[in-house]
Formats: C-alpha cells, sequence, structure tokens
C-alpha cells in the first residue's frame, strides 16, 4: 500500500519555523532504511455502553466497522512501532493484532500498560523487538489540597533502530478537557500538573541518566501552544524536547475532531530530544476520511533515519 502523499516544501517551512536549523534531506515516500514511528487513540477500543445503529447497547464491543477503519489507517502508513491511546485490556491489544496480521500488518512484539484508569489503556505494537518495557503506574501530584494519579499512567519502551544505539519512547495520554470542577475549566490545570508528573519522570529515565535519545508521544488532549505541551520541552534552563509539526495531504495541522462542538484541534503527536532532530525526515497526519471515522483522533507519524545520529 502506498506511503501517504504531502506537501514536502509545507511540511518544511512548518519544520523550519519550529525548529531553526534543521536541513530536511527526505524524499516525499520515506525511503526503506527510515523507521516510522506512529501515535493514536483509537477511541474506546473496548467494552462499554454505547450507542449502536441508533440503540443503546449495555457493555458492548467497539462496533466492527470502527475497528475496520482503524485499521485502514494503519495500513495506510504501516508504521513499525505504534503507540495506541485508549485500548481496553490485553485480550482487545491481541485482538488488535490479529485482525492487522490477518490485513498483512505483523506486530510481533508489544506492550500493554493498564494504569489507574482500568478501562482506557496504553499499549505499543512492534515490528522491532522490544529490549525493555517499563510501566510507570506511580506518577502522582498535588492537585489543590489532595493529590492525584496520572490515570493513564506513562508506557516506556526501549528499542535498538540499529546496533549499538538505544531508542526510549515515552506513551501518554494526558486527563481529557471534561470535568465537574468549575475552580479548573476544562481541566487545565489538572493536565498541566500530570504533564509535569510526566515529565519528570521522563527526565529521570533520560537526562539523569546520561541517555539522550527518546521519543515522547501519544495523545496530549491539549493544543501544541499549551502549558501542558510547554512542560515536555523546557524546564527551567534543561531542553528536553522539540514537538514535531505533521500535516496531511492538504497541509492541515488538526488531529482531532469533537464532533458536539464541530471544532477541530491539534492534541496528538510526537517530540523528539535534541539529538534525534538530525534524524527527522518527515511527519504527516492520515486523512482517510472527513471527519474521521473508528476514531475522533488521527494518526500521526513520523519518520526517521537513525544513520544521521551519534551513539
Amino acid at each position: 500500500m502506498p506511503r501517504i502523499e504531502f506537501s514536502r516544501r509545507l511540511f518544511q517551512r512548518l519544520v523550519r519555523i519550529a525548529l531553526p536549523g534543521l536541513v530536511l534531506l527526505a524524499p516525499l515516500v520515506a525511503p526503506a532504511q527510515t523507521l516510522r514511528i506512529a501515535t493514536y487513540n483509537l477511541y474506546n477500543y473496548l467494552s462499554m455502553d454505547r450507542s449502536v445503529d441508533g440503540q443503546w447497547r449495555k457493555d458492548y464491543p467497539k462496533p466492527e466497522r470502527e475497528k475496520s477503519a482503524l485499521r485502514r489507517a494503519i495500513l495506510e502508513v504501516k508504521p513499525d512501532l505504534l503507540a495506541i491511546q485508549e485500548i481496553g485490556n490485553p485480550a482487545y491489544l491481541s485482538e488488535l493484532r490479529k485482525d492487522l496480521r490477518a490485513d498483512g500488518l505483523d506486530y510481533p512484539h508489544s506492550a500493554h500498560l493498564q494504569g489507574p484508569d482500568p478501562d482506557r489503556c496504553l499499549a505499543v505494537l512492534s515490528r522491532l523487538p522490544l529490549h525493555e518495557v517499563t510501566r510507570h503506574t506511580d506518577l502522582d501530584f498535588k492537585y489543590f489540597d489532595d493529590r492525584e494519579t496520572v490515570r493513564r499512567g506513562l508506557l516506556e519502551v526501549e528499542i535498538h533502530p540499529r546496533p549499538g544505539l538505544s531508542l526510549q519512547i515515552f506513551n501518554l495520554h494526558l486527563k481529557s478537557r471534561w470535568t465537574l470542577r468549575k475552580d479548573d475549566p476544562e481541566a487545565a490545570l489538572q493536565r498541566t500538573r500530570e504533564a509535569e508528573a510526566c515529565r519528570n519522570r521522563i527526565i529521570q529515565r533520560t537526562l539523569e541518566q546520561r541517555r539522550s535519545h527518546y521519543l515522547i508521544l501519544g495523545d496530549f488532549n491539549d493544543h501544541p501552544g499549551s502549558a501542558a505541551l510547554r512542560r515536555f520541552q523546557k524546564r527551567g534552563k534543561i531542553e528536553i524536547a522539540k514537538r514535531l509539526p505533521a500535516t496531511d495531504s492538504r497541509g492541515e495541522l488538526w488531529t482531532h475532531f469533537y464532533r458536539k462542538a464541530a471544532s477541530y484541534s491539534t492534541v496528538d503527536g510526537l517530540l523528539a530530544a535534541p539529538q534525534l532532530i538530525p534524524a527527522v525526515q518527515a511527519a504527516g497526519v492520515v486523512d482517510l476520511l472527513q471527519p474521521p471515522e473508528g476514531s475522533d483522533h488521527r494518526l500521526v507519524y513520523a519518520d526517521f533515519d537513525f544513520s544521521r545520529v551519534a551513539r
């Protein structure tokens, strides 16, 4: 299946604005030696009370037509590693792997994290071996007069893109904007505190251990200039990561469609450690359907040439 095509000139303009000094050498189609890494919120790939064909169903699995739409998006770009948000227990991950394998895309390696939120979990599917999997479920933070947990946790996996090079990947799903608290509209403060807790753990696992090759990706539930996203880019004078701008085939940036308000936003994506920026070849957003089907989010991916990264 062909790769997603998008405007190379537009992508280069976006990246040069966001990442000054970066030189892009990638063709429109990712060459075979690159590694494609993606993130995708599958939107309640689990059993729950839901409306199906106009009828209310109790404890009902995700409809097959929605699952099929998700797989079409994944098969469109065939990522080498896919970070997943909003999947159910490990049985649902096994089902997705099996269905993708039947469609011709095999992921022999996987990891699953069930955090304090027992329903909407994090996962990773990978063609490359996972040399280390760390499930961070102990993250907490002060929130007004209480302490709260990072509800979805933080899933860390390590792969070796080439001999002698280790890459840490941190998959996360921050708090949604839904809240009952009038003193924290759209849960902005809670989400920022979650981001700080995840950011601090990432620093402990990377920079404080003199490890400089890592990616932070997932559903941030906030816009690129938000306080939550800024937490993953700098802490004081410490530069942590740079956000990778991604567009679809029309040059559009949005990754989430909120049907109730008919609004579009950019809440999903990837951030790369500064030392990985020379490896960035391209980035894109899958745009098979408008609005997206199967999920209210769109798959976001980036291509990396790790031959351009020093050990």
